[in-house]
């Protein structure tokens, strides 16, 4: 179930509702199940150009998931339903909460490890030299503002400004985030993998590494055959598990995160070797891809005294970041 708690959060998922062709793909799915690319657009009277920007809106939402299978021809894509129920809070209940807001850059892991095809560049020059992974550990790596690798991981630091007799109910990540293929792949599948305070929350799959149009924030020498964009991507944990723009990935809460000791909170994004995909990440920042932002993170926490383990507690949902809608809004 998509359950969305403010209306503004839900600006991707209302969009991609508002063409009759997508509802269309929509029933076509739910009665059939699991159709390829070649059989919707011959349902559907439109060609597998359309058939692909249409299923793409509905990936972004989380309403559709596509993947590569073996059929009679050879490889094919197929397309089926992810979730068939929809929760929408006109009116979402509130209460006393604080929140505190940080940007992470790109360049500001604080650990990492790296294998090739790889690489990381400011916004004039590239670091090193590619595909080498000893550059990770430039002193210049700080001002980075993309970063690529084929698998492995980088951690940040959010700073713990919590403070410990209050309860925290909730974290979010936004950041733009994409596959890493040789050049570019819009087809090129890989399984992200997100952990906060060293427990692992899920992954989203990035369905490629997109180069068919040029990223909106690159600077000019940026060559076009290389990494372009991503995708925005919106990750919370709280009291009901994790979810990825509104739509659960794992039963991990905010509780299973607690404590939260010492003056950082680690943060990780990875592509491990026992992943179903392992086709690497990129991760942009603010002068790069189609957004002016760099990694963003949205710490929630009660006004009241501290109930760090209490898993019975009624839930109310916190305020989304309306950045993933205005900032999708703005180029889709």
């Amino acid at each position: 179930m998509i359950h969305i708690k403010e209306l503004r959060s839900g600006l991707p998922l209302f969009k991609a509702l508002g063409s009759e062709v997508r509802v269309a793909l929509l029933e076509l799915l739910l009665e059939h199940g699991r159709l390829n690319m070649d059989e919707i657009a011959k349902r559907l009277g439109i060609t597998n150009g359309a058939v692909t920007q249409h299923v793409r809106k509905l990936e972004e939402c989380g309403l559709v998931v596509t993947e590569t299978a073996g059929a009679r021809h050879g490889l094919q894509k197929f397309c089926y339903v992810n979730e068939q129920k929809i929760l929408v809070e006109l009116a979402p209940e509130t209460k006393d909460q604080d929140v505190y807001e940080v940007d992470i850059r790109v360049g500001h892991y604080v650990s990492f490890e790296v294998w090739p095809t790889c690489g990381l560049a400011t916004a004039e020059t590239i670091i090193g030299t590619f595909d080498d992974p000893r550059y990770f550990a430039d002193p210049q790596h700080i001002d980075a503002e993309i970063v690529w690798l084929t698998k492995g991981y980088l951690e940040y630091w959010i700073p713990n400004f919590i403070r410990t007799d209050r309860p925290v109910e909730e974290i979010q990540i936004i950041a733009e985030l994409a596959s890493e293929a040789p050049s570019y792949n819009n087809d090129y599948p890989s399984d992200i993998h997100f952990s906060i305070n060293g427990v692992d929350i899920g992954y989203w799959t990035s369905p490629g590494d997109f180069g068919d149009e040029r990223g909106r924030q690159n600077p000019s020498w940026w060559p076009p055959h290389l990494n372009q964009y991503g995708h925005l991507k919106l990750v919370r944990v709280n009291h009901e598990g994790t979810f990825i723009d509104g739509c659960k990935i794992s039963d991990v809460t905010i509780e299973d995160l607690q404590p939260f000791r010492g003056h950082a909170i680690p943060l990780r994004f990875s592509v491990p070797e026992h992943a179903r995909h392992v086709g690497g990440m990129t991760i942009f920042g603010r002068r790069f891809g189609h957004y002016d932002q760099d990694i963003k993170v949205r710490v929630i926490y009660g006004r009241g005294a501290a109930r760090w383990w209490s898993i019975d507690e009624t839930h109310v949902g916190a305020r989304e970041l309306g950045i993933i809608a205005r900032a999708r809004a703005t180029w889709s």
